[in-house]
């Protein structure tokens, strides 16, 4: 099980902004602190574990914070409308456009994803695979 994902930051302030737009509407509690930014799940009674917290620092070794070629951090939304909206969020909270949400041929019937970068480069994938949402046309 993944514990927790961790990308790097320059301008906290400057992330806090990108990613304050779409997490709390995904559920996630923002804790701010000198160490950067924690977002996590609330924990549910009975649950042993919360699904991985997502955290945006400072590098540790103070060199400028880079994307990873070919990483991706995906987020799963209640449904496509949902998706729309956060990806609208996202980058009217300065992320960058990788990809207009909807459907893809490479993903099956009712995956329906948006793309999008942080203002440091991460890609992060926004979807909703829900079968009793309409799906892609075959």
């Amino acid at each position: 099980m993944i514990a927790y994902v961790t990308v790097g930051a320059d301008d906290i302030a400057r992330a806090k902004r990108f990613y304050s737009a779409f997490l709390p509407a995904l559920g996630y509690g923002l804790k701010e602190g000198p160490e950067g930014l924690s977002y996590a799940l609330p924990e549910q009674p009975g649950q042993s574990a919360a699904p991985p917290d997502f955290y945006v620092k400072p590098t540790f070794d103070g060199h400028p914070a880079s994307a990873g070629n070919g990483a991706m951090i995906a987020f799963e939304a209640r449904s496509q409308k949902q998706v729309r909206d956060l990806h609208a969020a996202a980058l009217a909270a300065g992320g960058f456009d990788e990809g207009q949400p909807g459907f893809r041929a490479s993903y099956g019937p009712y995956f329906y994803v948006g793309y999008i970068r942080d203002p440091q480069g991460n890609k992060i994938a926004l979807f909703s695979n829900d079968p009793s949402e309409p799906g892609r046309e075959e």
